[in-house]
């Protein structure tokens, strides 16, 4: 027998499509009043920076960062341009290339950091107590929004952060372990 569909479950759907886009609104907005570049800058120089050697193929940052190629292409062009990345030709594939970060972009990614947690706060932890976000996470993990998979992430880069003495963040999509 087929269940109908509830007007919870419609509500709730609703409600997942439109707090995600309105909380990053939100969250580049004060990115934006503290003079840094889009999220998505963040986000590719956080993956870059995780790569053990610095380094991806575009379309393993492509693929960690789940935006659309076209998007990554010039994502990857803007950062090159602002001397945040390098692009590598690959020693074996001579049609292939790595992205690289620079150390301007290790900078920047740091520093946005400071940021980036106040707007997390300011819009979500601040709303949600403790209790209330591990709760959350159990009910998008049901969704299959793995909260546990980004806490071993956070979790990973809490301890590679120890050993390089940096700060940087999770990204987006990754729970702080800070």
């Amino acid at each position: 027998m087929k269940r109908k569909l509830s007007t919870e479950a419609t509500a709730a759907w609703i409600r997942l499509m439109r707090v995600p886009s309105r909380v990053l609104d939100c969250v580049e907005q004060d990115l934006k009043k503290a003079g840094y570049p889009p999220l998505a800058w963040y986000d590719a120089l956080l993956e870059l920076s995780r790569a053990p050697s610095g380094e991806l193929r575009p379309v393993e940052l492509e693929r960690q960062m789940l935006i659309p190629q076209y998007s990554t292409s010039r994502l990857i062009d803007k950062l090159v341009d602002e001397g945040l990345a390098a692009r590598r030709e690959c020693k074996i594939d001579k049609r292939g290339q790595f992205v690289e970060i620079t150390e301007a972009g290790r900078d920047l990614q740091k520093r946005m950091w400071s940021a980036y947690s106040a707007a997390i706060d300011k819009h979500v932890g601040s709303k949600l107590s403790d209790a209330e976000a591990a709760r959350l996470c159990g009910l998008l993990d049901r969704l299959g929004c793995s909260c546990s998979d980004a806490k071993a992430d956070a979790k990973a880069d809490a301890k590679a952060d120890s050993k390089n003495e940096t700060k940087a963040a999770p990204a987006r999509d990754s729970v702080p372990a800070r």
